[in-house]
Formats: structure tokens, C-alpha cells, sequence
């Protein structure tokens, strides 16, 4: 337990140089930086010499929960990373409480209230920004908030003062579920923020994963930014439907949907749409077609007509819920003659990395289709006999169990762990889920989730965070369901044991953990990895964090163990040489070595964080700030209400 596992250094003749800094101010107005998601900035004041002597400059408290009184859930952990938009953060509440902050001192600027509560999950990962090029300065609204709410509004704020723009939509808002026909609270709503581009707000949105056969379309909208109009509709149902369904009919339901982040490149004129499955995930009988073409698919939609131009599928017939979970990765790479290659990288809860050709969706590392179980027990089922897997790039994590892998804190654990792995059905990858209790490795978590990647496109190197969690997974037939319904928590978020009400069974998924409630695969359960995307090798990889607040039956440990934990959200990057990380479970925010992956710099938080760390420098003081919102950590009951700037004194 006090040993680190997994360890990777990196080689002698690694090469790696600092990027070229550039300390202007700038902006970091989406997401992952750039609408490109490289989450990296050409900053060097914090750098690996002096970040050693990082302090605390300000913390702001939402206190969204004073206006939104009620019993704390794990779903109201805050993963929302900052936009800065010259001198001021915009951060959002996971109830969509958005406040405007000082950039320099913390204080607020303005506050908008946000929803009601949200029947399963509150959720807000980020905001988009747009600027009206044709307003003069001084003009409302010219410099706009969007925001993308689990109300299923689309809203924009006037960035100056907070008020809602009277020309968007209705008084400022968009009801999203326009066009969607029946949807019972909570079965349809965005998760992730809304993308900018090209004066266009593209918006897709989750959908409730195992509840219904029957539930909203996945479609993905782009929205006017000036005016909240509809200017686009791409129905992967219906292609022939381009904006809103004639009166009385609604958008294919039950489609694939994005609920993660696109991507989109400006010269190309193309959005980058990462998709889940036709809902249920567990049940792939009689599925629509055209789902089964788009599922778990990375799709390429042009960004004047919301056309497809290309897809590539990542798992054929999805019946684990390996949704593509992250931002597609925008990088420009040489090949073998030193031609540019407009590349994408795509992240995958399999822990698989496809390097695609952005402009055309080929692979560029090579892709095989290899054999994978199809002995499942559920006769109607049709499974593919083969898969794709990334054999050009390095596989995060996702490693084929044997007995002889199971771990544990006592022998007797161990044991038990073992005993369990002889008792479940698995097969390796894919194994498919039946009637009878089966591993899933990995877990319907991933792998790699929705925290996404740091491109540093000087070294060509990615920079990511996995989670190493497997579960196990059986469906129940209808008519027994009732009776392990009625032993489940009433608090179900869809994600576990869920009833798939249309379908002849319901679902069990839990993760898979010993008696002391310890995961039964070895450590680490997750890494910190630095990949090489020219020599397409794994540079370094670390545990992420340790056990100090977990433990057996979760209680906490209080000891550093180096065990790694899945560790949620994403890593951010700057020319300084430095990777930031702050999704750990035992409550620090670190900076790494982005050449070595040594630990450079730490600092404990009040409570954990579930967000990715961003960095700007201020157009008044010209000092660099790195901002860390801790509003708890996965798996943890305890949540906060912290963001917190630091810089150097």
C-alpha cells in the first residue's frame, strides 16, 4: 500500500523544450481554453523553478446552496472551471447560479440566480462567451454569458452587469425542450457547456441513461448568439429535418446524444461532435439503424448547415455505456515527409486514444478490428464479433484481469476479491452483459470521462487523468425487478441500478469492491499520463493522489498511500512546464513537471474538487493567477463552495 504502483519515467533522450512564452493577457473564453480544448496557455511567470512559492491571492464562496436550500447530494459536487474574460471570472453554480468575479481581488461583481432543483443531476461544467463584432462599446449585450441550464433553458447574460439580454429569445431565454415532445422532469438536460462559434451557440444535451425506452432526442442545435433563434437542427434520426419539426411531430427520440463538450476548427468549418448511446445503454434489441451508425461515434458536422461530413465509431453496438465521454482533442501533427496533419484526438472510456485526420476521419495511428466475446446470455441480443481497438496509440489503463491480479489490504480481502472474480463471468474486454453477475473493465466511469485532455502542441504531448474502476452488471428479468427495486436506494441517479422501463429487463451496475468496500483490481485506480503523440508512446505516468481520506469501508486512512484514485476532470498546462491537477480524493491541488511528471508543488484545499484547474494573467496587475474550484470531489459526501486564485507573492 505504501508502494506506487504503475510508475512510468520518462527515457533519457526524451526530448521536451518549453514553448515559447508569451505573458500578454489574454482570455480563456471556452471551456477547455480554446474551442481546439488544448486547456493550455503560453504563460511562464508560474514556472518549475518558482511555483514551489505559490500562495493563496483571494477565495470566493458561491453559497449557491443559501439560495437553494435542501439535503446536499453528491450530484451537487461543482465542476465548473472559470471562463476569464479580461478582468473577470465567470463561474457557474451546479445549480446555475452564475456569479461574475474580480479577477484581481475575489470580490463579486454580479450574481444571476439559478434553477429549482434538478430531479437527478445538478450540473455545470462550463459557460460559453460571445462577443457581437457589429455592436458599438458600451452597447447591452455586447459582450454576452451563455449559459446552457439543467432547467433546459438556453440564457444569455449581459457580461457587464448580469442582466439577461432582452433581444435573446424570450426575454433572454431559449426553452430547449422545444421540439423534444414529452419529457418528464429531469430526462433531458445539458451538462457541459454550450460551444461558441462562428456567432453560433451549438448546444446538445444529456439524456436520463436507463430509465426509458422512450425518452427526448439526442439532436444537436445551433442557436443565433445575437438573436436565440434556430439556425440549425442535426437529427441523426431524420438528416432531412435541418431546423424545427413541423407542428406536431418532434425530433427522433431516444437518439444518440452529446453530453460532453464538442470541439470545432475555424478553417476547416467543422464541429466535432462526440455521441453516446440510444438509450437504454445496457438493452441493444431493436435499436434504430441509424443508432446504431452513430453510437459512441465522433461525428464531424459542418458549421454553417449542421450537415455531417464525416464518423468514426469507437465500439460497434454499445451495450456497456462507453458514451464518448470527452472533448475531441485538436492538434496539428507532422507526418513522415514533414507534411502538417490536422489531427483529432479522441479519448474513450476503454481507455483507447484514436488519432483521427480531422478533415477526413481516417485514422492516422493504425485501428484494428480485433475478435472480442459475443457469449453473452440474453438470446435476442446481437453482438459484434469484433471492436476496434487503437493499436497505434498506448491503451490507458483497461488492462485484461486474471486471478492472479486481485488485490486487497488483507490477505482476507484479497481473498475475497478472488473468490468474487471466480464467481462473475469475464471474458476480457467487451465481456457482454447477461443474466448473470459479469466484470465490466472497464466501468461504465471509464477510463477516460469528461474531464479531457492538455494538449502542449510544441512537444506534441497529451496530458491526461483515467480512472481504473470496474463494476459488475447483470440485467433482471421484468418480472423479477420489482423485488430488487424495493432493496435499492431511493436515491438513484441513473448511472447504477436502473429499470429500463420498455425493455424486458432492468439493470443492475455497481462498481466492483471487496467487503471493506475497496476496489478488487490492483492499484492504481488512477493515473496522471503524459503521452508522446509524435513517437505515440506513454512518457510518464503517476499515481493520482492518494488514500489520506479514503479507506476500508470509507473510512478515512489519514495516511499518504500512493495508490492513486479516480480522479475527476482534467489536467490544464502552461509554457512554465508545468501540468496542474486539482480532481484528486484526498483534497490537494498539485503541479507536476510536464517533462518528468515529478510532483513540484501541492496545497491542500478545504475540500476536494471536481473541476479543471485554469490560468490567466490579469490585464491590470499583469500578475499570473491559477484558479482551482473546490467544490468537492467524487465519491466524497463532503461539498464546497471555494474558488480559489493563487499566485506568486
Amino acid at each position: 500500500m505504501f508502494v506506487p504502483h504503475g510508475v512510468v519515467r520518462p527515457t533519457l533522450n526524451e526530448p521536451f523544450s518549453l514553448a515559447t512564452a508569451d505573458n500578454t493577457p489574454s482570455t480563456w473564453e471556452a471551456y477547455g481554453h480554446t474551442n481546439s480544448g488544448d486547456r493550455f496557455t503560453n504563460f511562464d511567470q508560474i514556472n518549475r523553478t518558482n511555483v514551489k512559492n505559490l500562495k493563496v491571492a483571494w477565495i470566493y464562496h458561491t453559497k449557491y446552496r443559501d439560495s437553494n436550500p435542501g439535503e446536499r447530494k453528491q450530484s451537487d459536487v461543482n465542476q465548473n472551471t472559470p471562463l476569464q474574460i479580461g478582468d473577470t471570472l465567470y463561474t457557474c453554480s451546479p445549480n446555475h447560479q452564475i456569479d461574475a468575479i474580480d479577477a484581481d481581488t475575489g470580490q463579486m461583481r454580479w450574481q444571476a440566480s439559478g434553477n429549482k432543483e434538478a430531479p437527478w443531476w445538478h450540473r455545470c461544467r462550463g459557460l460559453g462567451y460571445y462577443r457581437n463584432a457589429t455592436a458599438s462599446v458600451g452597447q447591452i449585450c455586447r459582450d454576452q454569458i451563455i449559459d446552457a441550464n439543467s432547467n433546459d433553458r438556453l440564457r444569455a447574460f449581459d457580461a457587464g452587469n448580469g442582466q439577461l439580454c432582452p433581444e435573446f429569445g424570450h426575454a433572454g431565454e431559449v426553452d430547449l425542450l422545444e421540439g423534444m415532445g414529452v419529457s418528464a422532469p429531469g430526462y433531458y438536460m445539458p451538462t457541459s457547456a454550450p460551444m461558441v462559434a462562428r456567432g453560433l451557440i451549438i448546444v446538445g444535451g444529456w439524456i436520463a441513461d436507463n430509465l426509458h425506452s422512450d425518452e427526448p432526442s439526442g439532436v444537436i442545435r445551433a442557436y443565433d448568439a445575437k438573436t436565440g433563434s434556430l439556425v440549425w437542427a442535426w437529427d441523426l434520426g431524420n438528416p432531412q429535418l435541418t431546423t424545427a419539426p413541423p407542428e406536431g411531430k418532434t425530433y427522433t427520440r431516444a437518439t444518440p446524444n452529446m453530453w460532453s463538450t464538442p470541439s470545432y476548427d475555424d478553417k476547416l468549418g467543422l464541429i466535432y461532435v462526440p455521441l453516446g448511446n440510444q438509450t437504454p445503454d445496457y438493452y441493444g434489441v431493436n435499436r434504430l439503424k441509424a443508432s446504431e451508425r452513430y453510437s459512441s461515434s465522433v461525428v464531424a458536422l459542418d458549421i454553417k448547415t449542421g450537415r455531417e461530413k464525416w464518423k468514426f465509431q469507437t465500439v460497434h453496438h454499445d451495450i456497456w455505456d462507453y458514451d464518448l465521454p470527452s472533448q475531441p482533442e485538436l492538434v496539428d501533427l507532422s507526418d513522415e515527409s514533414g507534411k502538417t496533419v490536422p489531427a483529432l484526438l479522441q479519448a474513450t472510456k476503454r481507455g483507447e486514444l484514436f488519432l483521427l485526420n480531422r478533415a477526413t476521419g481516417v485514422p492516422i495511428a493504425p485501428v484494428e478490428e480485433r475478435p472480442v466475446p459475443t457469449k453473452g446470455n440474453i438470446a435476442e441480443e446481437s453482438l459484434s464479433p469484433t471492436q476496434p481497438f487503437s493499436s497505434g496509440m498506448p491503451r490507458i489503463g483497461g488492462e485484461q484481469f486474471t486471478e492472479a491480479k486481485m488485490w486487497g489490504v488483507t490477505m482476507f480481502d484479497q481473498l475475497a476479491c478472488r473468490i468474487s472474480f471466480r464467481r462473475h463471468r469475464y471474458d476480457g474486454p467487451m465481456t457482454p452483459i447477461g443474466l448473470d453477475p459479469a466484470i465490466d473493465q472497464p466501468g461504465n466511469a471509464g477510463g477516460l470521462n469528461w474531464g479531457s485532455m492538455t494538449i502542449d502542441s510544441h512537444n506534441g504531448y497529451a496530458y491526461m487523468n483515467d480512472m481504473r474502476l470496474s463494476s459488475e452488471f447483470w440485467l433482471v428479468p421484468r418480472g423479477n425487478w420489482q423485488k430488487v427495486d424495493s432493496r435499492l436506494p431511493t436515491d438513484v441517479d441513473t448511472h447504477g441500478p436502473s429499470p429500463m422501463i420498455g425493455t424486458p429487463y432492468g439493470v443492475v451496475t455497481l462498481p466492483w469492491m471487496s467487503p471493506l468496500m475497496i476496489p478488487c483490481n490492483h492499484p492504481p485506480y488512477g493515473t496522471i499520463t503524459a503521452v508522446n503523440l509524435k513517437t505515440r508512446k506513454v512518457v510518464w505516468s503517476v499515481p493520482a493522489g492518494t488514500a489520506e481520506k479514503m479507506g476500508p469501508l470509507g473510512i478515512p486512512s489519514h495516511l499518504p498511500m500512493p495508490v492513486g484514485a479516480p480522479a475527476y476532470a482534467g489536467t490544464s498546462g502552461t509554457a512554465g512546464g508545468l501540468i496542474f491537477f486539482s480532481g484528486f480524493q484526498d483534497y490537494y491541488v498539485r503541479a507536476y513537471d510536464a517533462q518528468t511528471g515529478t510532483t513540484l508543488w501541492q496545497h491542500p484545499l478545504p475540500v476536494g474538487s471536481s473541476a479543471t484547474p485554469m490560468t490567466y494573467i490579469s490585464p491590470k496587475t499583469g500578475k499570473e493567477y491559477l484558479v482551482v474550484n473546490a467544490g468537492g470531489a467524487g465519491h466524497s459526501p463532503e461539498i464546497g463552495d471555494s474558488i480559489i486564485a493563487f499566485t506568486l507573492p
